[in-house]
């Protein structure tokens, strides 16, 4: 695994929320993983960007499912076939893999830092064609799609919304469809 060194005055502290997780991940990207309030499980993600063209941190964000869905539509756009089995893996991870967090030895094993990033980085290697194309780093989305998955998951177990985007997006939906799902209407 590449250990990523992030300066000092790079934080995701600075909140009142209590953050459970502070993950580097990579040279562009920081989560923070806070305590939601959803439910005892719930978590809050955020992040911040790293600007290349004038070396700046963002300021603290919170991803919506449009930020991800357009990305994804953007890397469907530039290279459809890699994007699709892409979007298979995750749609098999939340069929088969993600499950809700039921209890704190669940959450402190799903947010191992060390483990967490260590599969991601597996998995982002599956997918190199994809490296360069849209906003969004792959390591980033399989992050975030997997952090996402499990918060829907812990807070209403029969959750279907994040499905639902994935497979219109792995289907081709129109815009208007995806857009509406991705922005919950």
């Amino acid at each position: 695994m590449n250990n990523i060194t992030m300066p000092s005055e790079i934080s995701m502290k600075g909140t009142k929320i209590g953050l459970l997780l502070e993950m580097p991940v990579n040279s562009h990207f920081i989560l923070g993983i806070y305590q939601g309030t959803i439910s005892k499980y719930d978590m809050l993600i955020k992040y911040r960007q790293k600007d290349d063209s004038s070396g700046n941190w963002s300021r603290v964000r919170t991803p919506k499912h449009i930020h991800w869905a357009v990305d994804v539509l953007i890397k469907m756009n530039e290279d459809t076939e890699h994007t699709k089995n892409f979007l298979d893996f995750l749609i098999d991870y939340w069929n088969n893999t993600a499950k809700p967090i039921k209890t704190d030895s669940e959450r402190d094993n799903f947010l191992n830092k060390e483990k967490l990033l260590n599969e991601v980085n597996d998995e982002a290697k599956k997918y190199p064609e994809l490296a360069n194309k849209g906003e969004y780093s792959v390591k980033f989305l399989i992050l975030l799609a997997k952090l996402l998955m499990i918060q829907e998951k812990s807070n209403y177990e029969q959750a279907f919304m994040f499905k639902n985007l994935l497979n219109q997006l792995r289907q081709g939906s129109d815009i208007f469809k995806i857009v509406s799902t991705a922005t919950h209407h």
